[in-house]
This record gives C-alpha cells, sequence and structure tokens, in this order.
C-alpha cells in the first residue's frame, strides 16, 4: 500500500501540484488551535499540512506516514517555510509514540474495521495524561448521503467503531460532522478524547 502512495505523491511532486491542500484540516484546526502547543504527532501525515500547521504554533512536531516520498516533501515544505518537525516512516497501525506526547492527530486514515481500531488504540496509547486525540474521517454514510472520499464501505468509519476503539480514553465528543465542500455536503466521523 505504501508503494501506491509513494507513487501518487511523486507523481503530484514531478507536477510542481499537491495531492492534498496545503491549508490544515478546518475542523482540525478548529479543534486543536486553542490547545496550548506541546508536543504533538500526525498520525498518516501525507504531505505534512497539518503537521507543519501545528509547528507554525509551536509545536513540537513528529508526522509519521508509511509514505516516504509523502514525509520527503513535508521535510521540503518544512523547509521553505522556516518550520521544525520530525518525521518517521512507519505504519500507523503498529506504531507508538515513545516518549508520549500531549496531542494525536488522525484526519483521514480510511483503513479497514481492525487495522483502523488498531491505528486509534496506538495513537491512545502515545498519548501523555491529559493529551488529547482529535480525529477526523470519513463516515460510512457518506457512500449514501454525502460526497467524495472512499467509495469502499471497508474503508468508511463509524462512530460506535471509533469510540469502542478509543475505551482507554475519556471520549469527549464523538459525532457525525456535515462538512460543506465546493462538490456538496460530506459526511464525517469526528472524535475528540483525552487521556486522564
Amino acid at each position: 500500500m505504501s508503494d501506491f502512495w509513494d507513487a501518487r505523491y511523486s507523481a503530484a511532486r514531478a507536477a510542481n501540484d499537491s495531492v492534498w491542500s496545503i491549508e490544515p484540516n478546518a475542523w482540525i484546526e478548529a479543534t486543536v488551535g486553542p490547545l496550548t502547543p506541546g508536543s504533538a504527532v500526525d498520525l498518516a501525515a501525507g504531505e505534512g499540512r497539518n503537521a507543519l500547521w501545528l509547528a507554525s504554533l509551536g509545536w513540537a512536531v513528529t508526522a509519521v506516514d508509511f509514505s516516504e516520498v509523502g514525509l520527503a516533501i513535508a521535510r521540503e515544505r518544512a523547509k521553505t517555510l522556516g518550520l521544525a518537525i520530525e518525521t518517521i516512516t512507519a505504519d500507523a497501525t503498529t506504531w507508538v509514540a515513545a516518549p508520549p506526547v500531549d496531542l494525536v492527530i488522525i484526519a483521514y486514515l480510511q483503513l479497514p474495521r481492525e487495522p483502523m481500531a488498531a491505528a486509534i488504540g496506538n495513537a491512545a496509547r502515545s498519548l501523555a495524561p491529559g493529551g488529547t486525540l482529535a480525529l477526523i474521517g470519513h463516515d460510512a454514510d457518506n457512500l449514501e448521503r454525502g460526497v467524495g472520499g472512499p467509495q469502499d464501505a471497508a474503508m468508511l468509519l463509524s462512530v460506535e467503531e471509533v469510540r469502542a476503539a478509543a475505551s482507554d480514553l475519556d471520549v469527549l465528543e464523538c459525532r457525525q460532522f456535515e462538512r460543506v465542500t465546493p462538490s456538496g455536503v460530506a459526511i464525517d466521523t469526528i472524535m475528540v478524547a483525552r487521556r486522564n
């Protein structure tokens, strides 16, 4: 699977383009922006848009992704912007931060149920006491009522499954979220949870 993403990021780079927006995800920005900067992980960071935004706010950020090409783009952008980020090439379903961090964000990591639960569980284990997990991804209802995102139901999230995967945390919010796009309304699952 990393070969697919390496190829996709390489093609975008060759075209002087980006696979994803360069701006941070709006929900992540609104949710995480008020937090006091500390240490953070952007899990499944891709080209690093959220990691770079966090670094610009003063967070000590580690961008984790299994695509080395995506992370290379993140490093190039960080250098251009004069920002410092650490990058780690690793699989979100097996990687755990050491030492624990104050924040983990997961934005649009779309995996089948068991690997996704493993990634959320590892994100929870990566949190220091008082640390926050902020997650957003395409919801299963998006197939019927929304636009964009994967068209394979096995790759979509549900509120119930996400909440269950974060059972070690204090879940502050976990629900569907309607996101307005140029193509129409997309249905996402969002979750904010905290390590006690």
